[in-house]
């Protein structure tokens, strides 16, 4: 694994960042199963800056917990851009949080296509009453590795905006 991945680093900057900003954030997480979550607690006194996580593995789940539409599962599949805002957006709905953010994915090692290889991830996020950002990452190595990967990227994505 990357060496220069530190998640607790990276969970702490986000910490501080919401901290500053009076503002708390809630996970939506589907291939990285609670890990971003478990980051951002592993640090002490998150409580003051996390409001809560969803872990939507399953479609059902995105659509019982988070709102997704069964339609846009139907359409763009579980790995979408589209999936991806509707999971950030309906943890917001779904929440007391200022921030949001959502990861779906690809970790493999089977589960791929020639459209959506392993390692394709989309990762959004995005601020109460603000439209949600999307993007699609293609990460390398093996499970393990593509889903730390997701979960360092997602960490930054807000004090780095």
């Amino acid at each position: 694994m990357n060496a220069a991945i530190n998640l607790t680093q990276a969970s702490k900057n986000l910490g501080h960042y919401l901290l500053k900003n009076q503002a708390q954030i809630v996970t939506a997480e589907s291939c990285t199963g609670g890990w971003l979550a478990q980051c951002i607690t592993d640090i002490a006194g998150s409580s003051a800056w996390f409001d809560r996580g969803f872990i939507t593995y399953s479609n059902q789940a995105k659509i019982d917990m988070l709102g997704v539409n069964p339609e846009t599962l139907a359409q763009f599949g579980a790995v979408s851009a589209q999936v991806a805002i509707q999971m950030v957006t309906g943890a917001l709905q779904h929440s007391a949080a200022d921030y949001a953010i959502a990861i779906t994915g690809i970790a493999g090692p089977t589960g791929g296509s020639i459209e959506k290889p392993v390692g394709s991830v989309y990762i959004a996020w995005q601020k109460k009453h603000h439209p949600a950002k999307v993007t699609l990452a293609h990460f390398n190595g093996n499970r393990e590795q593509i889903r730390k990967q997701a979960v360092y990227q997602a960490l930054n994505l807000i004090p780095n905006e």
